[in-house]
């Protein structure tokens, strides 16, 4: 088996093995940091942490180069922990099983930490590099990016001299990005009465599984299952006619990402059990016809299991489903602006049912803040007729595209130069970083680039090896060019 640590270009690989082996899931990142700043101190690199956590690493022009404008090349130290549900991992504590699978690689089970790890590899492999031509540079390390955006939200004005910033977090090859989607958390809390469960009744557990999930803003367009919903459309559709009473609805682990699972227990009465089992195989196969392209792996699983202790007040019940049932999820407008791109989406991301509600974690997110502005509305009238609340927080801004950009025509030219072929200028509706860099330093000039990562904030998650090569190269060819200050 090819060991990481043998790719082109190698620099690079060596980064990311170690970084692969060092736990660094969002809010966690601390022992990668402080690993990173050991590093950099016995290279003699001048480096700072920032009040919040974000890691800033200073490096001299190389010579003849000291005029130029300065860059900062920017990454996020954490990534998004998942991974199947038969995998045993503590992404606290255990390192990333990653290995190279043909032209990719890809995890054990687990997502691989390519978005954002590739991207900080190749900053500190230039940042360790003798060989590079680059004038003055910055390397930026952020945060949370994954789990709320605290390092960008955090990031004062001063800390950074750059004129220039490259972000590192695009996921596509041959795509140069200019701007991208705000967002906002949305939590609806559904009040919950409890009564207690009746003995006679048979207690069940019904999972899902199977489904790819994916990123809540890169894989939104591409109609794959959402667990949360699938559970919701199955009680709506089922749950009066089954007498069914439920104890736990659980689903989703991140708001940023698609949920892949989710489950439900419940009670019916023992002469509804023939019928439960009818109609859940009947809703699989239904489910697996729609989904034969986009999610053709979905598994319905129906299991005996122990009685709860209490079960949903039925008022209680009917308004929690009717309201799952009803929210909104998934693309809610393409752009007109950008073809192609999706403008306004909301992701129905994590269920939890607590001792007196229900929780709801969505994320919307939109190119325009109208767009956000609607879905909101749309949440807050839900949340109204079923008697819930709801809460927004977190909001982040969008990064405003800047047709006028000399970076972005730089590495446009530069790819060009290249490969001889023209790369696609992209507006993404993911959330960048770059959006919230634009308070502290409005005249900042910024452009994204990367590699072909698939299946991000999931643990399919894999990055193509050929294409990490090309972004390593022109990335350096970027450096090589950057313009003499006026």
């Amino acid at each position: 088996m090819t060991a990481l640590n043998q790719l082109y270009p190698q620099p690079l690989w060596q980064w990311f093995e170690t970084i692969c082996s060092i736990p660094h899931p969002s809010k966690h990142e601390q022992a990668l940091s402080a690993h990173i700043q050991a590093w950099a101190k016995e290279k003699g690199l001048d480096f700072i942490e920032d009040k919040v956590g974000n890691l800033i690493i200073k490096k001299p022009a190389t010579a003849g180069m000291e005029g130029r404008k300065v860059v900062c090349i920017q990454a996020h130290l954490d990534m998004v922990p998942q991974k199947n549900n038969d995998k045993v991992h503590d992404f606290e504590t255990d390192p990333i099983e990653a290995y190279v699978d043909g032209d990719w690689v890809t995890a054990n089970g687990t997502t691989l930490g390519a978005d954002n790890g590739i991207g900080m590899s190749s900053a500190l492999a230039i940042l360790g590099s003798t060989d590079i031509k680059h004038g003055p540079l910055e390397v930026l390390l952020t945060i949370d990016e994954e789990a709320g955006m605290t390092g960008a939200f955090g990031l004062e004005a001063g800390v950074l001299e750059a004129d220039i910033l490259i972000n590192t977090d695009s996921e596509q090859e041959g795509e140069i990005y200019m701007g991208c989607a705000g967002g906002v958390d949305a939590e609806i809390t559904v009040p919950m009465a409890w009564e207690a469960a009746e003995p006679s009744q048979k207690p069940y557990k019904l999972a899902i599984s199977g489904l790819k999930g994916g990123h809540s803003g890169v894989n939104i367009h591409m109609g794959r299952g959402n667990a949360n919903k699938l559970l919701a459309r199955f009680l709506a559709g089922h749950a009066e006619e089954l007498a069914l009473e439920l104890a736990n609805f659980t689903g989703g682990s991140l708001r940023n990402a698609i949920p892949r699972e989710a489950e439900i227990t419940f009670t019916i009465p023992e002469e509804k059990v023939a019928r439960l089992q009818e109609l859940t195989a009947f809703f699989q196969e239904l489910v697996r016809a729609e989904l034969a392209i986009a999610d053709p792996d979905f598994t319905f699983t129906l299991s005996e299991t122990e009685t709860p202790k209490q079960v949903m007040a039925e008022e209680s019940q009917d308004d929690f489903i009717a309201l799952l049932n009803t929210c909104p999820n998934g693309v809610e407008r393409m752009s007109d602006d950008v073809a192609g791109v999706v403008e306004t989406s909301l992701n129905v991301g994590v269920i939890s049912t607590e001792t007196e509600h229900v929780s709801i974690l969505c994320l919307i997110r939109s190119l325009i803040d109208s767009g956000r502005s609607q879905v909101e509305g749309n949440l807050t009238s839900l949340a109204q007729l079923a008697g819930a609340e709801v809460e927004f927080s977190g909001a982040y801004p969008g990064w405003k595209p800047d047709n006028s950009s000399e970076v972005m025509a730089l590495v446009n030219e530069t790819y060009h130069d290249i490969y001889k072929k023209e790369p696609d200028i992209m507006v993404i509706h993911a959330g960048l970083e770059c959006g919230l860099f634009k308070k502290p330093y409005p005249d900042m000039d910024m452009v994204s680039i990367g590699p072909t990562i698939r299946y991000p904030h999931g643990p399919d998650e894999k990055v193509l090896i050929e294409t990490v090569g090309q972004y390593w190269e022109l990335l350096l060819a970027v450096l090589e060019r950057i313009p003499t200050k006026a």
